[in-house]
């Protein structure tokens, strides 16, 4: 299928039903050909365009990339956006997830609610996505291959590319004289999606030209089976009355197995944290709804972890992270990072946070120990401490309940509470969006 500006835009049109009229069209621009031939036809369709370049350090070359991207975008006329990533290669993903982990991170950073983040995957990627996918024994939800779109934190991840072939758009870069980057990791087949790419798919060509079509066509048929199983999932949830984060452990127990583990990776995935193996999710059942009420365990994975305390089952990052030293809080939303969801500040609210106090001044900090606060409704100042006990949050959770400080002065808990000397009304109200299980 010959690439054209036209086309693209119909396709983009397409999703409108689902994801709504973008506010801005949010390339994720690496530079190479696909991003280059995304960018190039977006800019001439007189769009609100952002260009966002992430540098992930693993390259010598990068600060040449960088530059040529920005270079790129002026050329465009279009904005650009460049973020440096520490890749934390001892998460033990390997380089590829980790990479991609702290690629999607900045690029969550970067976009606002009613964005479109835009990737360039093509037909070939959601081929080699698939077989990826098999050989590390997936399920219907990996089959499925790449999603043409999803939410992405306040914004949408949409991929517009899925139909056409890398062939269609380096035709179009080559009648538009695009110039762009060759990675030359993209070469080293010890990266299992670099020998797929080289070593499987070319021989697949040869016997069955149209194989990524075809490959295409199963994943839309795992996709569809995946979906059902999503729905029978939700099902289940509603009818156990739990939450993604945590699962009341004896109606989990009570469901049928295939059932039961269909619902864990079903909230793993809501939750946005990676699936266990086929193991480690027998594991689970087995030693950690089976122990003892009184018993903590946990099994840990790359990506996710699960812990039980008293009758329920939390899903939980598997590292939380450290604590954090004095955030200014500049806007509206802040995301908290490691899994904690964003701290949302609406006005308006019948009760809420003085909004005179909402400023420059307003940080953000977790537990140290020793806080007291007065909470609004009562006479008595208390230690921070005793009210997350009488509260019920869990104890992996009581340091890292985010605390709003205005300048030295404690004045909220998360959405839990607010001081008595910071409460007006009308106030600003803090919603904890995406939050971990705190009961």
């Amino acid at each position: 299928m010959t690439f054209t500006r036209e086309r693209l835009l119909e396709t983009l049109a397409g999703f409108e039903p689902h994801a709504g009229r973008p506010l801005r069209y949010v390339v994720a621009f690496s530079g190479g050909l696909d991003s280059s031939v995304l960018a190039h036809a977006l800019a001439g369709a007189d769009l609100p365009v952002v260009a966002v370049h992430i540098d992930h350090g693993l390259q010598a070359e990068a600060a040449g990339w960088a530059t040529h991207c920005e270079q790129f975008a002026a050329s465009l006329g279009i904005e650009f956006r460049y973020r440096k990533v520490e890749v934390q290669l001892e998460s033990g993903k390997g380089p590829e997830a980790s990479a991609r982990d702290a690629r999607y991170a900045a690029l969550h950073a970067e976009v606002q609610p009613g964005d479109w983040l835009l990737s360039a995957h093509h037909r070939e990627d959601h081929a080699e996505t698939l077989l990826l996918n098999l050989v590390r024994g997936s399920g219907p939800a990996g089959i499925a291959g790449i999603g043409a779109v999803r939410r992405f934190g306040p914004a949408w991840l949409v991929r517009p590319l899925l139909n056409f072939e890398r062939a269609d758009l380096k035709n179009y870069a080559e009648r538009h004289d695009i110039r762009w980057i060759e990675d030359p990791s993209n070469a080293d087949k010890r990266f299992d999606r670099n020998f797929l790419r080289h070593e499987i798919l070319p021989r697949l060509k040869t016997r069955w030209p149209d194989i990524a079509a075809r490959l295409q066509r199963s994943a839309l048929h795992s996709g569809e089976a995946s979906g059902l199983l999503v729905d029978l999932a939700k099902i289940d949830l509603a009818a156990l009355g739990g939450q993604s984060g945590r699962l009341p452990v004896q109606p989990l127990l009570d469901l049928p197995r295939d059932r039961r583990k269909n619902l864990i990776r079903y909230a793993l995935r809501a939750r946005g944290l990676t699936v266990p193996t086929a193991q480690q999710l027998d594991t689970i059942i087995e030693e950690v709804l089976r122990a003892r009420d009184d018993a903590q365990p946990q099994v840990r994975w790359p990506g996710g972890s699960a812990r039980r305390y008293r009758d329920a089952l939390y899903l939980l990052p598997d590292e939380l992270p450290a604590s954090l030293s004095e955030v200014s809080i500049t806007g509206s939303r802040l995301e908290l990072g490691g899994g904690l969801g964003t701290l949302v500040f609406e006005p308006g609210a019948e009760r809420g946070l003085d909004a005179g106090l909402v400023g420059p001044r307003l940080r953000l900090e977790y537990r140290k120990g020793g806080e007291k606060i007065r909470v609004d409704g009562q006479s008595h100042t208390s230690k921070l401490k005793k009210l997350l006990q009488e509260e019920g949050v869990v104890p992996w959770m009581r340091d890292r309940v985010p605390l709003v400080y205005s300048g030295d002065t404690l004045v909220a808990v998360g959405d839990l509470f607010i001081a008595a000397d910071a409460a007006s009304s009308p106030g600003v109200a803090i919603r904890w969006e995406d939050r971990p299980a705190l009961h």
